[in-house]
């Protein structure tokens, strides 16, 4: 394990022009960021907050997107270590994470949320952990709360996917919703994992540009007043070497479990979901599902969009501690 000590990122500046090397990559976060080998590849995590608690550590899991990193659960880390011992890793083919052409997949990045749980636990205990995800990261987080149920003690899912509409994901244990000729097509023709991306690099390169990538965070916010510092970071993120092969994943569907109903029906463990009222993350009609069972928990943050955490963030930090703190 490789631990640097970290201070908060500086503003980043856009990416350099083309036939240029992008900028470095700064940290996302405070405190120490550290990495680990896993059966996931290289993982980078930030860890952060009192070295002994008696509250259990919370573990954040970004998004996924084109231009995805732990920099999306900053004001929730930020908020969290003042009280708790907190980590925030960045996901396989994101940021400081390997980001090798290979397939990415919600096996590969559960199987980094158990290796970063299993780090946790080396340094804290055996105990479970507390664990939050947003939007993708949700599936990934429930996939290992269900696999791993002693390991995980409560969770909160921020604007998780598979609940738009009132279609359910009942598929095959481990499918993915994606078809399998959609990657092939954005990799070119004969292309595969560890072959290169193929027309997917074009794609992927439209969809980095500064101006798209603010376009999609508005999306995200449902406004214009978006985050600058994660829109300045993600501009850098996602112009280092690599970054394409994950996102490319992304696009083909190849990372949205095709299962994930069959996922959330089976959490034992107390869940706290929320999610706002703007932008392209509001239809939550297939929640219908889990809002009767006892141990779930749904609360709407209007007006906000599908990070509320931003926009609210005082709010959203006294929540977030009366679930996890709450007896039982």
């Amino acid at each position: 394990m490789v631990a640097t000590p970290t201070t908060p990122a500086a503003p980043a500046t856009p990416a350099a022009p083309a036939g240029r090397p992008p900028p470095r990559l700064p940290p996302a976060l405070t405190g120490q960021r550290f990495e680990f080998d896993s059966v996931a590849g290289r993982i980078s995590c930030y860890a952060d907050g009192p070295q002994v608690s008696s509250l259990p550590p919370l573990l954040l899991v970004h998004t996924v997107n084109a231009a995805a990193s732990a920099a999306e659960v900053r004001p929730i880390y930020e908020h969290a270590r003042g009280t708790r011992p907190v980590y925030a890793l960045d996901l396989p083919g994101y940021a400081f994470s390997e980001r090798s052409d290979r397939a990415y997949t919600p096996r590969l990045m559960t199987d980094a949320l158990h290796a970063t749980v299993a780090q946790i636990q080396a340094h804290h205990g055996a105990g479970p952990v507390d664990v939050l995800g947003a939007s993708l990261g949700c599936e990934f987080v429930t996939r290992l709360a269900v696999e791993a149920p002693a390991t995980v003690r409560r969770i909160a899912l921020v604007s998780p996917t598979g609940f738009r509409g009132r279609k359910q994901r009942r598929g095959p244990p481990g499918s993915v919703i994606g078809p399998a000729w959609v990657g092939t097509l954005l990799r070119g023709p004969g292309k595969g994992p560890g072959r290169g991306s193929g027309w997917g690099a074009g794609l992927f390169r439209g969809l980095t540009r500064p101006d798209v990538i603010r376009y999609f965070l508005g999306r995200t916010w449902g406004s214009k007043n978006i985050d600058e510092a994660l829109w300045r970071y993600d501009i850098i993120s996602s112009h280092q070497p690599g970054a394409e092969h994950a996102p490319l994943c992304f696009l083909a569907a190849a990372m949205f479990s095709a299962d994930i109903t069959t996922l959330y029906e089976g959490l034992n463990q107390p869940v706290w979901m929320t999610h706002g009222t703007r932008g392209d993350f509001t239809d939550y009609r297939g929640t219908f599902v889990v809002s009767g069972r006892s141990n779930w928990r749904i609360e709407v943050y209007d007006p906000a969009g599908a990070l509320p955490y931003f926009e609210q963030p005082q709010r959203f930090g006294a929540a977030l501690d009366r679930f996890l703190d709450a007896p039982g």
